[in-house]
């Protein structure tokens, strides 16, 4: 008969022995996150440069067209939107902090795959 200070020693695997796998683990190393080499930065200005080059239009009607756009996803942002705008990608908020000089948000984009670089810089011609 079993006294109450006799206690069964645990069984880990079926058959009552330790696994294997147990005995033998050795710690692996994880990949941290990498970190992201940013380029330069893109201003307004370049951007709608960028804009009328690509688009052939004249800056005057670009510069108002890329300002309201900006406003707009600004608003969007704001408001916690979910961005879906191809080619540009998928943005959502992740995270956000008031801050006394404005809002500071962490956001995600995810671009779609395929080539490394992006389009080119000149349009195509009509003729290829």
């Amino acid at each position: 008969m079993a006294t109450k200070s006799e206690t069964p020693a645990p069984v880990t695997a079926i058959d009552g022995k330790a696994p294997a796998a147990a005995a033998k683990a050795t710690p692996a190393v994880v990949d941290a996150p990498q970190s992201v080499i940013l380029g330069p930065v893109l201003r307004k200005k370049e951007l709608i440069d960028q804009v009328v080059k690509r688009s052939g239009i004249k800056k005057k009607d670009a510069k108002p067209v890329v300002e309201s756009l900006l406003s707009v996803l600004g608003e969007a942002l704001a408001d916690n939107r979910e961005l879906v705008l191809p080619p540009f990608g998928k943005v959502k908020v992740r995270r956000e902090k008031q801050m006394p000089n404005g809002r500071v948000m962490v956001v995600k984009v995810r671009q779609a795959g395929g080539s490394e670089s992006g389009p080119s810089d000149t349009m195509p011609d009509a003729a290829e």
